[in-house]
């Protein structure tokens, strides 16, 4: 069974993972544009895959910024 760390914070995710000793790579997303600010310290899983070597695959993206914050 895989570990699901999909919508947790990639910190506490990446934790996860390595206590459980899954094998992973990360790739990051980016907005196209940047109408909405984003904070680049505050990474988010927003999708995972199991590739067939069993290796999971996660998409990393930064979370937006709360307008009041801006």
């Amino acid at each position: 069974m895989v570990l699901d760390v999909a919508a947790l914070p990639w910190k506490e995710a990446e934790a996860r993972l390595r206590e459980a000793n899954v094998s992973y790579t990360t790739e990051r997303t980016r907005p196209t544009r940047d109408f909405f600010p984003v904070d680049e310290d505050r990474l988010y899983v927003i999708r995972q895959r199991e590739g067939a070597d069993g290796k999971l695959l996660l998409t990393l993206a930064a979370k937006q910024i709360p307008m009041e914050e801006v």
